[in-house]
């Protein structure tokens, strides 16, 4: 079921993910004139810097990164950008990490084995509640 989004803007998204294929399909899936896609970072020690420049809406971070973990990151912009939703993606055991990654203020948690089905309801569910 899709979310009626009514935007007067497009939300800005930074994807930060390290594999160059999920990267792109998460690209594809947002392909809107709802969202706009203004970063991409493959590293887990830049997540925050660009997210302080870029100023994204929505951050679509992968849990487990190079050089830092995703929980800590999320952890990080939730405190630096605290109207930034943050949605976790990872193919990690999601009972293990999802209550960590919920704790550290994810607003989603996405699994990337369902992602084709739950990343952009997760990404219209925060730009909606952004826009409220």
């Amino acid at each position: 079921m899709a979310t009626d989004i009514t935007n007067t803007r497009h939300q800005r998204v930074l994807v930060a993910e390290d594999h160059p294929g999920v990267s792109a399909a998460i690209g594809r899936l947002l392909v809107s004139d709802d969202f706009e896609v203004v970063g991409s970072v493959d590293d887990g020690a830049r997540v925050v810097e660009e997210a302080s420049r870029l100023k994204p809406d929505i951050v679509i971070l992968d849990l487990n990164m190079p050089n830092r973990n995703g929980v800590d990151t999320c952890r990080e912009l939730t405190r630096m950008l605290p109207r930034t939703r943050t949605i976790v993606v990872t193919a990690e055991d999601p009972l293990e990490f999802r209550p960590a990654a919920l704790a550290a203020g994810a607003f989603a948690f996405v699994e990337k084995r369902a992602m084709h089905t739950d990343l952009l309801p997760a990404v219209e569910l925060a730009s909606h509640e952004l826009a409220a």
